[in-house]
């Protein structure tokens, strides 16, 4: 089990699925809180400390996709969707709404913690890298405040997109495949699913106005991969998190 600040808050509006999950969680050692609809999983989410968001696929009233965007919009905990259908305009809409990962129903014991331990753990390696300040042109990235502003404006990011930043802006001149950065920042399982990259790219983007056209950070090299515009009065962080 992975150390981890605060409950898990599990919100599904199956009983039976509910509380499989709650005992998986419950057998790992971890705390769990519960919640069978949108409303009630966002009073739970004020009123508790929680490490770590499991949200079903199309609930009653709120749907989890207005769920995550506000938990997204003042909070950087982890949050994995759990769907039962395996489209990739669903994961995609769930990946842009400010998920971290997704899990498909049916799904095994061993697949499902596996899940919840890799985001835990790639949340935790990263958060605990103190990088220096990196600059390039108006954007501004403290790592070690989780701070990202533009024109002197802070950036509300996720934990994905703070990591995707840093791995671009770390490799800033370079030209990086997405096939490595869907390893470095998602794990060698997500190896392929260039679209889980595409999505996230796109939000980012978004977020720093970076117009894809006259892109001033993130440039597509097509066919190739992805590059961060080099700044030659920039800092750049010196180490990456262990392992990556």
């Amino acid at each position: 089990m992975l150390p981890i600040k605060g409950s898990v808050l599990v919100v599904d509006d199956d009983k039976h699925i509910l509380r499989m999950i709650q005992l998986i969680l419950k057998m790992e050692g971890y705390n769990v809180v519960t919640a069978m609809d949108g409303e009630a999983a966002l009073e739970v989410f004020d009123s508790q400390s929680t490490g770590l968001v499991l949200l079903d696929v199309r609930m009653p009233g709120i749907d989890d996709y207005t769920v995550c965007r506000r938990i997204r919009a003042f909070s950087q905990v982890p949050i994995i969707m759990i769907t039962a259908k395996k489209e990739v305009e669903e994961k995609a809409q769930g990946l842009d709404s400010g998920a971290d990962d997704y899990i498909t129903k049916p799904f095994s014991v061993r697949e499902f913690t596996a899940r919840i331990k890799a985001v835990l753990r790639r949340s935790q390696s990263w958060d605990e890298v103190l990088e220096p300040a990196f600059c390039s042109g108006d954007l501004v990235i403290d790592f070690a405040q989780h701070s990202v502003t533009v024109n002197g404006e802070e950036i509300n990011l996720s934990a994905t997109e703070h990591r995707l930043l840093y791995y671009l802006a770390r490799h800033a001149g370079r030209v990086v495949t997405p096939d490595q950065m869907l390893e470095a920042i998602w794990g060698e399982k997500h190896l392929g699913e260039h679209h889980l990259l595409r999505v996230n790219i796109t939000r980012l983007r978004r977020k720093l106005a970076d117009d894809p056209k006259k892109p001033k950070f993130i440039v597509t090299k097509v066919g190739i991969g992805y590059q961060f515009l080099k700044n030659e009065k920039g800092r750049f962080p010196l180490a990456l998190p262990m392992g990556q």
